[in-house]
């Protein structure tokens, strides 16, 4: 096999692997996400039985029970699903996305053909670096048991130009910006639920209050808990910090190619301007890991 071969076949293998790692990554997220939202739901729905409980015991005993049995039950469940969703778990799911997104940086500067992968030996540079990546992430590696890599093309990136075309603008104009407008779509969503249940708990306390309408005043700390658990799901998933990195990284990368043109400079300023993007992509997953692992 002569080195153009090799090394087409070298990038073929770990765009593989980087389907594998993506896809693990992928499902480890979807757990986070379940786990988040159940917990959201559990916590409203014990306040609700809760509250519901004392509202009936008097009354309709038998039911009262029933409520105050669920409620138990929604609340103690809340910690066990947590669990799935905790420091652990978010460490697990930043480090195989950020193994998934290492080989596609790999990849695709292999295919620009800048350095290292410039000349002779890239097919051998694209296998150390293939090893090096998943060497680093050894102990994440049955995560992606019986995971089968995603049948798909090489990106057709042939030198740095179509690299501009087919990586940084499509990451631009078909990710970050989607990405930031969705997040920013969760964003408003959250704060429209929490002005609605401040809303109704001002008025179930005026009721309570001001007019005295019996059992008004226990409802009251029903919706306050609700908001209360709709905010920390709006800071746990981070929505705001999220619409800001990709809207930050999308502007960093059109200034990238802004300042490149078409077809400027020589060996060593495409090897800068990939290093650069694929830098400026990193520091995104990295930023990331950070942010998610410390708070």
């Amino acid at each position: 096999m002569d080195d153009a071969g090799e090394t087409a076949a070298a990038a073929a293998e770990a765009w593989d692997r980087q389907s594998v790692w993506s896809q693990a990554a992928n499902r480890l997220k979807r757990t986070i996400e379940r786990a988040r939202t159940a917990s959201l739901l559990l916590g409203m729905a014990g306040a609700l039985f809760g509250t519901a409980a004392s509202q009936t015991l008097a009354d309709r005993p038998s039911l009262g029970r029933v409520l105050a049995f669920l409620a138990a039950v929604a609340v103690g469940l809340v910690p066990v699903v947590g669990q799935r969703a905790g420091p652990q778990a978010v460490q697990r799911w930043t480090r195989t996305r950020s193994a998934a997104e290492a080989l596609k940086n790999e990849v695709y500067s292999c295919l620009a053909g800048v350095s290292p992968y410039r000349g002779a030996g890239a097919g051998r540079a694209m296998r150390e670096r293939t090893e090096r990546v998943e060497s680093a992430a050894v102990d994440l590696l049955p995560h992606t048991r019986g995971i089968v890599p995603v049948t798909r093309a090489l990106p057709a990136v042939s030198d740095v130009d179509s690299y501009v075309a087919l990586r940084v603008r499509r990451q631009i104009d078909g990710y970050y910006w989607p990405k930031a407008g969705e997040m920013g779509r969760k964003v408003a969503v959250v704060r429209r639920v929490e002005f609605a249940l401040g809303a109704a708990g001002a008025v179930l306390g005026a009721l309570a209050g001001g007019l005295e309408v019996e059992g008004a005043a226990a409802w009251v700390a029903v919706v306050v808990t609700a908001g209360a658990a709709v905010s920390a799901h709006g800071v746990a998933a981070k929505y705001a910090f999220q619409e800001m990195e990709y809207a930050r990284t999308a502007g960093e990368l059109r200034r990238l190619v802004s300042r490149r043109g078409a077809g400027d400079g020589g060996p060593e300023a495409d090897d800068a301007f990939v290093a650069r993007c694929e830098g400026v992509i990193s520091v995104l997953n990295d930023t990331w890991m950070i942010k998610w692992t410390t708070e």
